[in-house]
């Protein structure tokens, strides 16, 4: 079993939107690249992007930050004890490898 780990909630989709269309070295991205550059499915990021998802996982949060061209903090926060996880609904759950 993967161990538990708190997701990363995206602070907002407008702000994911306008940076896929203007990346940190200038460019725009398509979902389907930059959800390559986190290795995720495709339809993970256009849900964040429509906003039927807000989360994601650390690893998935930090390599769509890290391609985007900005802080980790810029577009996602952390859940836990803070800040509370949202509740996906569960047709987006994610489904294991």
């Amino acid at each position: 079993m993967r161990p538990q780990q708190n997701p990363m909630q995206l602070v907002s989709t407008d702000l994911l939107i306008l940076l896929m269309k203007r990346t940190g070295d200038g460019r725009s991205i398509s979902v389907r690249d930059l959800a390559e550059a986190a290795d995720c499915h495709p339809s993970k990021i256009d849900h964040l992007r429509n906003g039927r998802r807000q989360t994601a996982t650390q690893a998935e949060a930090e390599a769509i930050a890290r391609r985007l061209g900005v802080d980790l903090m810029c577009l996602w926060e952390h859940t836990g004890r803070a800040v509370e996880a949202p509740v996906e609904p569960a047709h987006t759950a994610a489904v294991p490898a």
